[in-house]
């Protein structure tokens, strides 16, 4: 089974997203699958199949997520040589091209948000940060565009 590295605080919110859905959720949709079912003829019952609906996809989230977390493999930024960029790591950088500081924060493909500075360890810009050092110059080949970087910190929460 393929391993996906992931922050403890990511793998706690698909843990607390997992329980949601099997502890309020799914009883949730349970029960208004019944009160359908009484509403009589279920050929042309909209509530019933909304429900059905509903409770496929909720079925469907909870294999996703009880898979995500079995593959996940939780890293502590503690545990890693820290002199380097690496999974976990909050960097900032200057980009060359728009003069202006951007922070990153590397982490798993599953908890990436690059609104927040979330960025996947297996993106173009997380590939080509991992391994460098304070001072390095980083090119970075984007879909989008190229783009130049000069790293200025690192640190590790």
């Amino acid at each position: 089974m393929e391993r996906v590295p992931m922050t403890k605080d990511g793998y706690n919110k698909l843990k607390g997203e997992l329980e949601r859905l099997l502890k309020v959720e799914r009883p949730a949709n349970v029960k208004a699958i019944e009160e359908a079912r009484a509403h009589g003829d279920l050929s042309e019952n909209a509530e019933y199949h909304a429900a059905k609906e509903k409770q496929s996809f909720i079925e469907g989230r909870i294999n996703e997520l009880q898979d995500k977390i079995a593959k996940a493999q939780v890293i502590d930024p503690a545990s890693i040589n820290q002199s380097k960029i690496a999974f976990g790591a909050s960097i900032k950088v200057y980009d060359l091209e728009t003069d202006e500081e951007l922070e990153y924060m590397l982490v798993g493909p599953d908890e990436a948000d690059v609104k927040k500075g979330r960025i996947s360890i297996t993106s173009p810009v997380g590939k080509a940060l991992i391994g460098k050092e304070v001072g390095d110059s980083v090119t970075v080949r984007a879909p989008a565009r190229t783009m130049e970087f000069e790293i200025l910190e690192i640190a590790f929460e």
